[in-house]
């Protein structure tokens, strides 16, 4: 392509404000070191993102999620349900005590594990201020 118009790259990214920010992204990316997926032509970063765009060397939505990732200041982790944890923790402890391990024994464990934690939080905090023994 000898030439990259707006006009090429609207057909693929319908809004232009979205184009301009997602070639952007795409010319730091290179700038960054990235590999570029359509030949230099002696062009710079932004015209080479952009040819990019045009010729669907790469999707929208991927340079998108990366401008999103890059621009949050906290990156959200997934942490496991506390019933997974204590699944987890279950199945451990039967393994080893070298029992069988089964949906019901998984159960009955992980209860008993709640159970124990919950009782000895109990126990931690002791009787309410307004509480006599």
């Amino acid at each position: 392509m000898a030439r990259v118009t707006v006009e090429d790259c609207v057909d693929v990214v319908p809004n232009r404000f979205e184009l301009v920010l997602l070639a952007a992204q795409r010319a730091r990316q290179i700038s960054s070191g990235a590999p570029i997926l359509v030949e230099r032509d002696n062009d710079k970063n932004p015209v080479i993102a952009l040819r990019e765009l045009a010729d669907e060397e790469l999707t929208a939505d991927d340079v998108q999620e990366s401008l999103i990732h890059g621009l949050q200041k906290n990156v959200e982790v997934d942490e496991p349900e506390e019933d997974d944890i204590s699944l987890l923790l279950a199945g451990k402890k039967l393994e080893e005590s070298q029992q069988e391990v089964t949906t019901e024994s998984l159960a009955k464990v992980s209860a008993e594990m709640k159970a124990e934690a919950m009782f000895s939080k109990i126990a931690e905090q002791g009787p309410e201020d307004g509480e006599k023994e």
